[in-house]
């Protein structure tokens, strides 16, 4: 057995354990909240809409969009009918970039891969599909889910970055491979691109931002993994979270010079519950400006 395999079932049972136990006390004030967080915050999905000041962003990006969705879990509990409908939504905010922050799957097999190539290739912005891959897409096999997110004609930022242009300006969208993993190289993701260049950076785990941060050439991260915990308690926040999410589990952040933005996904893990933490489509507005100003 693998170290995150161990550490992902002590977790999950004790994850259960203290959202069965939130559940049962609030069931006990008669709202029904097993039923509740297992078949309707699920599917309450929310937008949350940002304005994000970014520094050395041209005049010419002024209020760009940056449709984020991440942690699609498909495999598990996560519906291709349900994919679409959410897709239909983030369609609705004519972005001008969709980002998609990892964790594509929990499982692989069957037509799990078309699945995650038709719902990719249904989404539609002006300047195209970004992503990375997440820890579980690796759990499961990597070169499986890079091939359907490739296939749909999303770009993949494995390590790299893609330069949008609105000459003579530009807007610099990196991403690195997954964290967990290490198969993260901040520095090849940004191998030419100019030190004071307006940049966003795609990294699936959050906890990442520290290192990020001290570059001093990203003015944005926007990152997943967390689902903000699934499970939130009243006056305590998320009961469990994993690995490289506990610092900073979900929304809004400013370290140093750099914003984070930690979207609390679409799909979920076992067990198949959200409570106070309804699944999130972020649209990030840019405007120019210091962030810390």
């Amino acid at each position: 057995m693998h170290n995150h395999e161990a550490k992902e079932r002590i977790s999950r049972r004790r994850f259960l354990r203290l959202a069965l136990g939130g559940i049962a006390s609030m069931g006990a004030l008669g709202i029904g909240a097993s039923a509740y967080a297992t078949r309707v915050e699920p599917y309450r999905l929310t937008i949350t809409r940002l304005t994000i000041p970014l520094a050395h962003l041209s005049p010419l990006f002024a209020g760009f969009t940056i449709a984020q969705i991440s942690d699609l879990h498909f495999g598990s509990w996560m519906t291709l009918e349900w994919m679409l409908n959410v897709v239909d939504q983030v369609n609705a905010l004519a972005p001008d970039l969709i980002a998609v922050t990892g964790d594509f799957v929990s499982a692989l097999g069957g037509d799990i891969p078309d699945q995650i190539s038709r719902a990719l290739s249904a989404l539609r912005a002006r300047d195209g599909v970004v992503a990375v891959l997440g820890n579980h897409d690796y759990w499961t096999y990597a070169p499986t889910v890079r091939r359907a997110v490739r296939e749909a004609g999303a770009l993949l930022l494995d390590n790299t970055h893609l330069a949008l242009q609105r000459s003579p300006a530009a807007l610099y969208i990196a991403g690195v491979d997954d964290i967990w993993e290490a198969q993260d190289d901040l520095s090849k993701a940004l191998r030419g691109v100019p030190d004071r260049a307006a940049t966003v950076l795609l990294a699936h785990e959050p906890d990442y931002a520290d290192r990020s941060a001290r570059t001093g050439r990203i003015g944005l991260q926007l990152s997943g993994h967390s689902h903000g915990g699934q499970v939130r308690l009243p006056g305590y926040g998320a009961p469990i979270l994993p690995r490289l999410g506990q610092k900073y589990d979900m929304g809004a952040y400013q370290i140093g010079e750099m914003a984070l933005y930690v979207n609390r996904g679409i799909g979920m893990t076992a067990p198949h519950v959200r409570l106070n933490c309804p699944p999130e489509i972020t649209l990030l507005t840019l405007v120019p400006g210091n962030p810390t100003a």
